[in-house]
């Protein structure tokens, strides 16, 4: 259902299914959500790439062939499949992008816009059609509403209004839109420059911006103050001011 690749300390996840758009039923989610946890401890992974096969489709969302709404509570457990992929994404300690490689609808919107990074192709359709087939994006939600304004999430989701990646940017749901023949370079770019970051401070500053997202002001500050010392306090980052002052590249141990 998926497949799981290490090259130069990148592991890319993918969804695959080209056939069928690549869907997420249950077991792919679950699947998917071993897999970043996986790259989550794998010291040979700094960077973690989540996609699609193909070129048409990142996912097209749930998977409603798979009985979807055919044991409602029998199957209330199993649902939460999507938000512990949210949930082990937030919580990897390692940079996660979106490599939107073609459509990205209901689930796959979601997962899209929760990743760190999401790279999109230019003119890819994005959006929650749920509502056309009776039912509402719930747990994307929680990702949506962290990352674009109120209004326009609504009118989404209450008309099913499919837009485009450039209007997903606008919006502040996508990190950067490329043609189709750019995406994997953009990818292999970005990639490429966090990992030649320390991977301590990615870790503590990636906990940090998710911890503090509900916090009111004089809170964020209180715990963004505790945050500095504990980068201060790491190896990388004597040795990165060290390595500023030589003029040298520096040499990260991650701790």
């Amino acid at each position: 259902m998926i497949t799981y690749v290490v090259t130069n300390r990148t592991a890319t996840i993918t969804i695959d299914d080209e056939e069928r758009r690549n869907p997420m039923s249950n077991a792919v989610m679950a699947e998917m959500t071993d897999a970043v946890e996986r790259a989550a401890i794998d010291p040979g992974v700094g960077v973690v790439v989540i996609t699609g096969a193909g070129i048409k489709a990142f996912s097209a969302g749930g998977d409603l062939s798979s009985g979807f709404v055919d044991a409602p509570l029998h199957d209330h457990q199993e649902r939460r499949a999507l938000a512990d992929l949210f949930r082990a994404i937030r919580g990897n300690p390692k940079p996660v992008i979106a490599r939107v490689n073609g459509v990205a609808l209901g689930g796959g919107f979601g997962l899209a816009v929760v990743c760190d990074i999401t790279i999109a192709v230019r003119g890819t359709k994005m959006g929650t059609p749920e509502i056309g087939v009776g039912l509402w994006p719930m747990m994307i939600s929680a990702a949506l509403l962290r990352s674009m304004p109120r209004k326009p999430m609504m009118d989404m989701m209450l008309t099913g209004r499919v837009i485009t990646s450039d209007e997903a940017a606008a919006f502040g749901l996508v990190t950067r839109v490329v043609s189709s023949d750019q995406l994997d370079t953009e990818v292999d770019e970005v990639a490429e420059a966090l990992l030649s970051r320390s991977p301590a401070a990615l870790s503590l500053g990636k906990r940090s911006f998710y911890a503090i997202e509900d916090m009111d002001f004089e809170t964020a500050l209180d715990h963004l103050h505790t945050g500095l010392t504990a980068v201060a306090l790491t190896e990388d980052a004597a040795e990165g001011v060290d390595a500023f002052i030589e003029g040298r590249d520096p040499q990260w141990k991650g701790r």
